[in-house]
Order: C-alpha cells, then structure tokens, then sequence
C-alpha cells in the first residue's frame, strides 16, 4: 500500500527561515525537512515534536503525522463534549 501524504505549508514556511541551529535540533537535515514538507517522507514521532516545540506549534505533531498521531500521542485526543 502506498501513502500519498500531502504539502505542508507550514513546514515549508518555517524551512524559509530556520536557522542551522534550529534544524539541527530537530535531528535531521533540512534537505530530509524538505522531503517531509513536500509529502515524499513522514517525519518520525520525535522529529514531529521536535518540530512543534521549535515552531511554536505553528507545525503540530497532527499536520506531519495525521494518519496515526492519536496512537502515538494518545494525550492529544480532547474527549467528546456532551
């Protein structure tokens, strides 16, 4: 089964002014940030958060990984409101 994921724009738009530093923080390079940004590759659950704290959740954990992040961070979930 092959995954289509979808362009973020969000990422693209941080790429567009991350500094080194910051990329390096994410544990990846910004060439493998680009292939993220552009749906060719899902970040890891670790790179995704990494990204979230350094973006200031402009990119969240559900953006990059929006076909499993309720089971890896089951956390997130907000209960149904009744």
């Amino acid at each position: 089964m092959v995954m289509v994921m979808n362009r973020i724009d969000e990422l693209l738009e941080w790429l567009r002014t991350a500094s080194d530093n910051d990329i390096e923080q994410t544990g990846v390079s910004r060439n493998y940030l680009r292939l993220v940004a552009y749906g060719h590759k899902r970040p890891s659950a670790r790179v995704a958060t990494s990204l979230e704290q350094l973006s200031g959740k402009e990119i969240t954990r559900q953006m990059l990984r929006p076909d499993d992040w309720e089971i890896i961070w089951p956390e997130l979930v907000r209960p149904p409101r009744y």
